[in-house]
């Protein structure tokens, strides 16, 4: 993974809706797509949760890791593998920014998700495996739901 091939990702990962029902359709797709997995699945805004699931096998830690690469995601409006090669890029950390360890992790596994004319309204968050693997599902979730919602 690369900063210009996740910078590609992004603009072909975006929805027509995003509503409540959109947001279990996508929870349920990534349960079928992590089954056997030991991972935390997350879908929420910055005001509420819209889905939430703990696989067997995952830990609570992995809710928190979950919550801090969402806050990551959505600090910088991007996915949190993104956010976490541009600053390795730029050799800068967290506390760079004024942000702590507890409240944001660079770490993927948490990916945007926008719709046609708004833009990012909520993020979708797996947490449990090495983080190329949980942002690859996550994305191969997205992709599957907008093949459903068309």
């Amino acid at each position: 993974m690369d900063i210009q091939s996740l910078e590609a990702e992004a603009t072909r990962l975006v929805l027509s809706r995003f509503d409540e029902e959109t947001a279990l359709r996508l929870g349920l797709i990534l349960l079928e797509l992590a089954k056997g997995k030991p991972v935390v699945i997350n879908i929420r805004n910055a005001h509420r949760t819209f889905f939430h699931a703990a696989l067997p096998g995952s830990r609570a830690n992995n809710d928190n890791w979950a919550r801090r690469k969402g806050n990551t995601a959505l600090m910088h409006g991007a996915a949190s593998m993104y956010v976490t090669l541009r600053y390795a890029e730029r050799k800068r950390t967290l506390q760079t920014d004024g942000l702590t360890e507890a409240d944001y992790a660079l770490s993927g596994g948490a990916v945007p998700i926008c719709i046609t004319g708004t833009g990012m309204v909520a993020i979708a968050t797996i947490s449990g495996l090495p983080e190329q693997e949980d942002h690859a599902l996550v994305v191969a979730g997205i992709m599957e739901l907008m093949t459903r919602l068309t």
